[in-house]
């Protein structure tokens, strides 16, 4: 990728894409046969406060507000595809994050450490039981990320997952924004949400790994507020992947890689206009309108 290109990322939503720039933020939508495209400038809290966009703590601002767009940008997808508007308050967007986080603590944080005292009793190294939690935190994540694809709804938007990361395959190799072009390449790229989730638990399996083995509750306590020094050092690595051709960064990045395969299919042109869509429109701005 040319280094002087700003940086993109996205995610799918219902029947469409989200794009983002450092600038924009913009959402294609399909509706029958047009493609509805929403164009906000981006704010952040790290423009008040710069310090924030230091290494690390950069990670951890990213991850909320992401949840926070991407949260917005799905509810404004299911209001185009029902044909509804968006109604999303900010009290509803804070109790959907709430939930979302909620969720993942659970399944991701007390689920596998309450599971790993079934092996406790047998197990007495500290670093041992740190591994079994963190094994189990995989596992965990695999078996949901299976159960989700097996969903017909769900495999469509795993469909636009993938339109989105040939757009940006496509944007990041300098080619036209053509569907003929995205059509060509790779449905798996190395700055993946997917991607940076799995980072995301071996790091902390490292880090927890040097807290010993305390009490469960003190242990779930740890984890929590860890979590976002965690996110922040795995965000840095997920850059670092993004931008560096170095075979170690290549060779670190391919499990993440290969868990995609999960998490994106292969979109049809349809799928991949309307991400090029989204694209074009961080790209070179515009308001909302409908092609």
């Amino acid at each position: 990728m040319d280094r002087t290109k700003p940086m993109i990322g996205g995610q799918a939503v219902i029947e469409g894409v989200m794009m983002r720039s450092p600038k924009f933020t913009a959402i294609a939508v399909r509706k029958d046969d047009e493609i509805i495209v929403k164009r906000e400038e981006n704010s952040s809290i790290t423009e008040k406060f710069p310090f924030l966009k230091l290494p690390v703590l950069r990670g951890a601002i990213a991850l909320i507000e992401m949840l926070i767009i991407g949260i917005r940008a799905l509810s404004y997808s299911a209001g185009i595809t029902a044909g509804e508007e968006e109604k999303l308050t900010g009290r509803d967007i804070f109790y959907a994050v709430v939930m979302a986080i909620g969720f993942a603590v659970l399944l991701f944080i007390v689920l596998p450490t309450v599971l790993v005292k079934l092996v406790g009793v047998s197990v007495q190294s500290h670093i041992l039981l740190n591994l079994i939690e963190g094994l189990i935190r995989i596992a965990v994540f695999l078996l949901y990320l299976v159960f989700i694809s097996s969903m017909k709804d769900v495999r469509r938007f795993f469909e636009y997952h993938g339109a989105e990361h040939k757009a940006v395959h496509c944007y990041e190799s300098g080619e036209e924004l053509t569907v003929e072009n995205a059509r060509k390449y790779t449905t798996l790229h190395p700055r993946c949400g997917t991607s940076f989730l799995l980072v995301v638990m071996v790091v902390s399996i490292l880090m927890f790994s040097m807290l010993g083995w305390p009490g469960l509750f003190a242990r779930i306590a740890s984890r929590v507020l860890l979590f976002p020094l965690v996110a922040g050092i795995s965000y840095e690595f997920i850059r670092l992947a993004g931008k560096s051709s170095s075979p170690l960064v290549r060779l670190l990045s391919l499990p993440g890689m290969w868990l995609q395969k999960l998490t994106t299919r292969e979109p049809d042109d349809s799928q991949l206009e309307v991400a090029l869509e989204a694209l074009k429109c961080v790209l070179s701005g515009g308001d909302t309108f409908v092609r």
